[in-house]
């Protein structure tokens, strides 16, 4: 909840009516075309009887577009096959697509600008599919080939070009979001259901998105940089949903013939109808696949169904064990991908070695025709394989051990009670089983009936069920066993691994009650582990990365304790074969350390409010007091939120805000002493956000407590983002205003925390590592811009206090600057790499 709240007074609110007419008017108004054109297709679509089945045979044979359109002469085909579309879905999809992106791009770039965009998509994308088409049909190539003496209609492709060319118009972050999702599902379309209109519609898509170069490239809002860590992830995660989500779709669409339409065989398995049981009993010769299709009809209905997709949600599971970055979901998908290789080149095998009588009359089959024929089945699992092998260092997080013999715990269990209600409710109505089955039997039948249907079929029909019971326990065992799995699997990639071993996260934040540096709370963050003093009144939060146990700031715990701690450390370091670093740390550490004969020198420096007789007067306070008075001006109001707690008009705001600053530098974000929206996201934090009256975020920061003996005595400023407004003050405005409100509340001070590589010059001769810093900091500054900050901070008229980092071998220096740089770049690429020194050079 806010902490402050100012209710002002309000007009009585108009009824819902008004309120949806005076939408609906304000629509028209700014965009009449995009609101005519919808009309004209509903219109349309009324007069001609289309909205329900789409249009006649003959209409798609005059006014479609397609290959045999072109035959025919039909050169108008292009812009007369947006009439029509192809059934009331489509007519909704379309209006739907049309008004959430043509509102917002009319008021932008004006109705012409629109109008040729659409245009263009729609044209260019049908010229486009058509030539794929005539390639591909002249190069006999399957899929093409069968769609090319046939026309289709849709006015998709024009909206999905104009949605796909309005991107432009976004911020570097929500530019690649869209595009990535908009590009995914046309192209999961084409692949998968593979008609004329679906190629068009992507063909369509690409063609608006070349236009939109030309129409927005000027106001184009920041350069897409590389992906972030978690970006990577949920790219990662979506190549691997998306396969599972076509093949899916196949089995939803009538009559799918995608490239990849056959992926479903490996994934989905519809259940018999009764139309191909029929016809496959029909024939005596076809008793074996008779017995498996009779199998299969025991199975119609909601059991089948799921059965049948039980591998494709098993890949969605795995999907979102990615997407959080769980190394067991990278070789859950790893290991199923090379499974459905294997079984399709074993498959290719089989039919070489025995091939189908009637497929080669008279002669032996092709090996490139069958190495072609199960390529594309396979063809997404190699390339899913390739992306798991090549983003393998971003699935770091690990289930723990505990956890993982858990749920193997829970497999078993659940397959010991899945097989014993198979095996004693199978004996008490075996009578409805052909042939009866015996215990053993029924024992030998339990794996199948736990495979899905489509893998059941390798191992033939030993028994099948005839009775009412019988077929209930032939399709639920299955079923419940999968449920239970996938139940089971999903709640073990959502529960996160934040201790290396249980309740060590407790611990430590009961001793940081006690107390700590100004940095002591990011002990609590993600990432550290926990070393504690045999007397269980200190502790230092550290990472090994390298072989360097790099810390998180100074001990924390008891003040008498703290300076012991820096000596238990370093042993319980040497027991361990690390190298201990003590980074971000304060004199009283360097002190303890330079008194085991360590070394030490200065990285960072803090800066420090004093809170009681804080006054901004002053000429030193001019920017201050000018900042405090342009937020009034301005209807700027700064307001205290938690993050967890706070509406989603604002975090989502805040996230934004985040993303786009990411995004828009193109370099990795960095971690460690700097926190990001994972961060945010704890209670125990606070946020003071910049708002003005219409809701709209300016500016966030975030505020980590400081404690002594069990409360907070002060603040240290950690996340600070800025959003795209013309109000240039707003970090002004939020420190001066946190700085006010928590002196209103006692706090004795604010740390504006350490600005890393960046100090105050006391005049005092630097060493030769201490100069070396100072070069790295100012060769870093036009990347990262710590200086800037550190000289930012002056303005607060703050006290400064240094932070060193300390270590007990100066030869270990090139293994500790490594370890520091993974720390705080721990995602660092090749080719990001490349590009900070391309920044850094140039």
């Amino acid at each position: 909840m806010a902490e402050t709240v100012e209710i002002p007074s309000s007009p009585v609110a108009p009824s819902k009516l008004r309120s949806v007419a005076t939408a609906v008017w304000a629509a028209i108004t700014h965009a009449p075309v995009t609101l005519g054109l919808v009309a004209a297709l509903w219109i349309v679509g009324v007069v001609q009887g289309t909205i329900a089945h789409g249009p006649t045979e003959g209409a798609v044979e005059k006014w479609g577009v397609g290959l045999q359109a072109f035959r025919d002469g039909h050169w108008w085909s292009p812009v007369t096959s947006a009439m029509y579309c192809g059934g009331v879905a489509n007519y909704v999809n379309t209006t739907l697509l049309v008004l959430v992106v043509g509102v917002s791009v009319e008021r932008r770039i004006g109705v012409w600008r629109m109008l040729g965009l659409m245009l263009v998509s729609q044209v260019g994308g049908a010229l486009l599919a058509v030539a794929t088409i005539w390639i591909g049909a002249r190069a006999e190539e399957g899929w093409l080939f069968s769609i090319s003496n046939y026309n289709e209609m849709g006015a998709s492709p024009a909206a999905a070009g104009l949605a796909l060319a309005a991107t432009f118009g976004l911020s570097a972050l929500w530019r690649r979001r869209v595009r990535l999702l908009l590009i995914a599902g046309l192209l999961t379309w084409a692949l998968y259901v593979g008609h004329i209109i679906d190629l068009q519609r992507f063909c369509g898509g690409a063609v608006g998105l070349l236009a939109g170069v030309l129409v927005f490239g000027r106001a184009v809002k920041g350069r897409i940089g590389a992906p972030s860590h978690a970006e990577t992830r949920v790219l990662v995660a979506l190549v691997v949903a998306v396969g599972a989500l076509g093949a899916m779709l196949t089995v939803v669409v009538d009559y799918a013939i995608g490239p990849l339409s056959t992926y479903r065989d490996l994934l989905v398995f519809p259940a018999w109808t009764e139309e191909e049981v029929r016809n496959t009993c029909a024939d005596p010769e076809f008793a074996l696949d008779c017995r498996r299709a009779l199998a299969g009809d025991a199975l119609r209905g909601l059991p089948g169904l799921l059965l049948g997709l039980a591998p494709a949600l098993l890949l969605l599971v795995i999907a979102e064990g990615l997407r959080r970055g769980r190394r067991l979901a990278w070789w859950l998908g790893l290991v199923m991908n090379l499974f459905m290789i294997g079984l399709v080149a074993w498959a290719a095998y089989q039919y070489f070695r025995h091939p189908v009588p009637n497929d080669y009359p008279g002669s032996k089959p092709d090996a490139g025709w069958i190495l072609f024929s199960y390529l594309e089945p396979v063809l997404l699992c190699v390339v899913t394989v390739v992306i798991l092998l090549a983003t393998r260092r971003h699935f770091e997080v690990r289930v723990p051990r505990t956890n993982l013999v858990g749920f193997g715990l829970y497999v078993l269990g659940t397959l010991a009670v899945v097989g014993f209600g198979y095996l004693w409710i199978g004996q008490l109505v075996s009578d409805q089983f052909d042939p009866q089955p015996s215990a053993a039997d029924l024992l030998l039948d339990l794996p199948v009936r736990l495979l899905p249907t489509g893998y059941a079929d390798f191992f033939g029909v030993r028994l099948l069920p005839t009775g009412h019971i019988a077929k209930l326990l032939f399709g639920y065992t299955g079923l419940v066993f999968w449920v239970v799995i996938l139940v089971g699997l999903l709640a073990l990639f959502l529960r996160s691994r934040t201790t290396s071993e249980p309740g060590a996260a407790d611990r430590a934040r009961a001793l940081l009650a006690r107390g700590g540096s100004n940095l002591s709370y990011m002990t609590t963050w993600g990432g550290n582990d926990y070393w504690f003093a045999a007397t269980d009144d200190a502790a230092v939060a550290y990472r090994v990365i390298g072989g360097v146990a790099v810390t998180t700031g100074d001990p924390f715990g008891e003040p008498a304790a703290r300076r012991s701690a820096v000596a238990g450390f370093a042993d319980f370091c040497q027991d361990n074969g690390w190298t201990p670093c003590f980074y971000s740390v304060t004199e009283d550490v360097r002190v303890a350390a330079e008194k085991l004969g360590w070394s030490a020198v200065q990285v960072a420096e803090d800066t420090v409010l004093p809170l009681p007789e804080l006054k901004f007067s002053g000429k030193k306070w001019q920017d201050v007091r000018t900042a405090l008075n342009n937020a009034g001006k301005a209807g700027i109001t700064a307001q205290w939120w938690r993050f967890p707690e706070a509406p989603l008009s604002i975090s989502e705001q805040i996230r934004e805000i985040s993303e786009d600053w990411v995004a828009d530098k193109g370099l990795p974000e960095m971690g460690f002493t700097l926190g990001s929206l994972t961060e945010l996201n704890d209670p125990q934090v606070r946020c003071l956000v910049a708002v003005d009256a219409d809701g709209r975020v300016h500016g966030v920061t975030s505020w980590l407590p400081v404690y002594r003996d069990g409360g907070p005595v002060g603040w240290t400023l950690d996340f600070m983002r800025r959003g795209s407004t013309d109000f240039r003050g707003v970090m002004e405005f939020l420190i001066a205003s946190a700085a006010l409100g928590f002196k209103e509340e006692g706090a004795e001070f604010l740390s504006l925390s350490g600005a890393p590589l960046a100090r105050l010059d006391r005049g005092d001769e630097p060493g030769v590592l201490q100069k070396l810093l100072d070069f790295t900091g100012r060769t870093l500054e036009p990347v990262y811009g710590f200086r800037s900050l550190f000289a930012f901070k002056a303005k607060f008229q703050p006290v400064y206090q240094p932070m060193f980092m300390a270590y007990p071998d100066p030869a270990a220096l090139p293994t500790i600057a490594s370890a520091i740089g993974r720390a705080y770049l721990p995602h660092l690429t090749p080719a990001q790499g490349l590009r900070l020194v391309r920044k850094v050079v140039g």
